[in-house]
């Protein structure tokens, strides 16, 4: 994948100037995006929350989330400085499947993705996780702790969605910082090394 042509889509580099990055945050319906976004921002984050209304009856499972009165529509925006030298700015997708037509300009300059997975509703990822595939975007798998407990193991996964084996399987809590800051820098970290290793195969 290219990375030129602007600053979002340039990672890091050791130059010592101040680099921004792009990245996509993904999943399904009522998986914890906005509260992952919420929980990182330095800055107040953007949201487009709505009340869901009838044209989600029948779509959107939220047995799981019961208490889900809200969706977004548009997207959520963040942003956390990472280290001195590289920003990233966030931005979360819709999950409703009715608002996924937007998903081409919100990845549009990303350097990679963050798709958030609920193991209850594993099924609901699939298709974040066909689309960043098909546009060969860097994303890892983030494993969602709801209630602070992981029932399963990245392991397993990995095993159930089928993915390669070098895109990284990661637990977190979307509620707290630290943990998601671990996966962004994850994130970070694994785009890198897949530019290293295309480089060396072309040299």
């Amino acid at each position: 994948m290219d990375f030129a042509g602007s600053d979002m889509a340039r990672p890091p580099t050791p130059s010592g100037r101040v680099t921004s990055a792009k990245i996509v945050i993904a999943g399904g319906f009522g998986v914890g995006k906005t509260t992952l976004v919420g929980s990182v921002s330095e800055i107040t984050p953007l949201t487009t929350e709505a009340i869901m209304t009838s044209a989600s009856v029948g779509v959107n499972d939220n047995r799981q989330v019961p208490g889900k009165s809200t969706t977004t529509v548009a997207m959520d925006f963040g942003r956390i400085t990472i280290d001195r030298d590289l920003i990233l700015y966030l931005f979360g997708t819709p999950g409703q499947t009715r608002f996924w037509f937007m998903w081409d300009e919100l990845v549009r300059g990303a350097i990679g993705a963050v798709v958030l997975v609920d193991t209850r509703r594993l099924a609901d990822c699939f298709a974040a996780i066909d689309f960043f595939e098909h546009r060969r975007l860097p994303y890892l798998v983030a494993i969602n702790c709801f209630d602070g407990m992981q029932y399963h193991n990245p392991q397993d996964v990995r095993d159930a969605l089928a993915i390669s084996s070098d895109v990284p399987v990661v637990a977190c809590d979307a509620r707290n910082r630290e943990s998601t800051k671990h996966v962004l820098i994850s994130l970070v970290e694994y785009v890198l090394t897949m530019r290293r290793s295309r480089t060396v195969a072309r040299a």
